[in-house]
Order: structure tokens, then C-alpha cells, then sequence
């Protein structure tokens, strides 16, 4: 029963990264866009629609982590509290800046765009921060200067170059016809990072980490398909093949952590699946609840997608 409720946080885990690093995406690749205005509006028109609805796995995700791992979110958040403040910072920084950029036609909105450029560079980091914090192992509570390791620094500028690549991805799916070129250039040009991150994030990490489970080793492989999948499709012009591989790649730093060790769900302080679980009764709880609000949430990201398959076009609706 705990491995179910491990497998649920994943799937929500998993699920954010794949939806929600676009996201970001496209917010850190905003300048590389023309100025003119009503270009920007419509890359962020693209995204629009799906923001607040990939946010809501995020929001599931920490919900499940309180109610049925109480004592794993309280060694990771103690352990990683400087990260949790910068990642909440950058989150609340950015979906601000989307949802107040465009309230008012005549606003000035320097200040908003460099608040999306900024809360999207900043999240982006954060979170490649803290995920190879997690599977290296999280310094001593207090030693703020052990979070930034050499090797979580690289995953932290991992995360920028795969974010970057997915949002682009996004964009050739999305974008109007004549961005869409510009959108596959950028997506070309964040595959070499990407691969290095990946071979250097793998080779550092077999001679550094100890414990690794074969479902760690499985995850890797998975990583280094998704980016096979995300290149071929941008070469061979699927982009829509190139997105899902690329979303299935930023699912996969997340699906480590969690397999990496597996049953240790926690390196450093050492913590297994049982020790970070909570009591039987409110599991039971969480089983009233939980199932039917995952199943919501996945009904309305299918009919969000459904409704907004096409690319923008001129008769699009900008609410962004």
C-alpha cells in the first residue's frame, strides 16, 4: 500500500515536470524573440492556456507529500529550506508576471516581461538545485553552502538548458507559423547542453553515488531515449513526437530521485519508503480523496490540451 502512494506522488511529480517545464521554458526564452509586441504576446498567448493547469500538479504533489510522507517532507525542507525559498520566489515571480503583464493595454511592461525571464530562470535552477541535492544526498540542516556542490550546481544549469529545450519544443507545436522557425533553431541549439548534461550527470554520478537500485539504472536509460526521441523529431520536423520526448525527459530527473535507491527514498539523512510514511489510518483517508482528484486532474489537462491543439493564429484569443 505505501509503494501505491509512492507511485501516485511520482506520477503527480513526474507530471508537473513534463507539463510545467515548458513552462518555464518559454519564459526564460522570451528575449530571444523579436521585441515587437505583438510577437510577444503571441508566444505567451501559446502558453496561456496551459499554465495554471500544469501549476495544479504541483500544488497535488506537495498536497500528497504532506498527507503521506510527513516525515520525508520534513527532512527535505529542513535540509533544503534556502532552495524551498528561491524555488517559492521564482514560482510566485513568474505566474505573477504572466497574469498581470497584459491587464492593461496601455501598461508599460518592461518590469513584467523581465519578472517572466527572471521567475523562469530562477525556478529553473531551483528546482535542477534541489533535485541533485536529493540524489546526491542533502548536506547537514544548516550548512547553506552544501547545497551548492559542484555537482548540483551542473544540475542546476541542466535544468535551464532543459527547459529551455522543452519550451522551444513547445513553441514549434504551438507557436504561430512565423515563429516556429525560430522556435526549432533554439530547440537545435539546446540539444548539445542537454546531451552534456545528461553524459556528464550519468558519468559523474556512477562514480559518486553509491546504492544505486536497477530502477535508477532503468531511469537513466529512459533519459538518454527521451532526448534521442526529442532530437530525431526536430530533425525529421515531428515536432509534436519532439515535444512528448522532451517532456518525458524533464519527467526524468524527478522519476530518479525517486527510484534511485529505491526502497531509501532519502540518501542523506537516510530514510526509507516505510520510515517516511504516515500512519495507516490516514492513508485510509487519503483513499477517499485522492484517486478521484487525480483522475479530475488528468480529465481536465486532456480537455485543456484538446481544446488548444491547434497553433495560434491570428483569430486566437490572447489572454497573456
Amino acid at each position: 500500500m505505501v509503494t501505491f502512494w509512492w507511485c501516485l506522488l511520482g506520477l503527480l511529480t513526474c507530471g508537473y515536470f513534463a507539463l510545467a517545464g515548458y513552462d518555464y521554458g518559454v519564459g526564460m526564452l522570451l528575449p530571444a524573440f523579436e521585441a515587437d509586441e505583438r510577437k510577444r504576446r503571441q508566444t505567451l498567448g501559446a502558453l496561456g492556456p496551459f499554465i495554471l493547469a500544469n501549476e495544479v500538479w504541483l500544488v497535488a504533489a506537495v498536497g500528497l507529500l504532506f498527507g503521506a510522507f510527513p516525515h520525508l517532507e520534513g527532512k527535505v525542507f529542513a535540509g533544503a529550506y534556502v532552495l524551498v525559498v528561491t524555488l517559492l520566489l521564482g514560482l510566485v515571480t513568474f505566474t505573477a508576471s504572466m497574469q498581470l503583464r497584459s491587464r492593461r493595454p496601455d501598461a508599460r511592461r518592461g518590469a513584467w516581461t523581465a519578472g517572466i525571464v527572471g521567475g523562469a530562470v530562477v525556478t529553473a535552477l531551483s528546482w535542477g538545485l534541489f533535485l541533485g541535492n536529493l540524489v546526491i544526498g542533502l548536506p547537514p540542516i544548516g550548512d547553506v553552502l552544501g547545497l551548492f556542490t559542484p555537482y548540483a550546481v551542473l544540475w542546476g544549469l541542466g535544468f535551464v538548458a532543459l527547459f529551455c529545450l522543452q519550451g522551444a519544443a513547445f513553441l514549434a507545436v504551438r507557436a504561430p507559423v512565423e515563429l516556429t522557425g525560430r522556435a526549432v533553431r533554439l530547440a537545435r541549439a539546446f540539444s548539445a547542453p542537454v546531451l552534456a548534461f545528461l553524459v556528464l550527470a550519468s558519468v559523474w554520478g556512477f562514480f559518486a553515488l553509491d546504492g544505486v537500485s536497477a530502477l535508477g539504472a532503468v531511469v537513466v536509460v529512459l533519459a538518454f531515449a527521451a532526448f534521442a526521441v526529442t532530437y530525431l523529431g526536430l530533425v525529421g520536423r515531428r515536432y509534436r513526437l519532439a515535444l512528448v520526448g522532451s517532456m518525458t525527459l524533464s519527467a526524468c530527473p524527478a522519476l530518479l530521485a525517486g527510484t534511485l535507491r529505491f526502497p531509501t527514498v532519502l540518501a542523506s539523512p537516510a530514510l526509507t519508503l516505510d520510515e517516511a510514511a504516515t500512519a495507516p489510518e490516514t492513508f485510509a483517508v487519503l483513499a477517499w480523496f485522492a484517486p478521484p482528484a487525480v483522475l479530475v486532474l488528468l480529465v481536465v489537462q486532456w480537455l485543456t490540451w484538446r481544446a488548444h491543439r491547434r497553433p495560434v493564429d491570428q483569430r486566437s484569443l490572447l489572454h497573456f
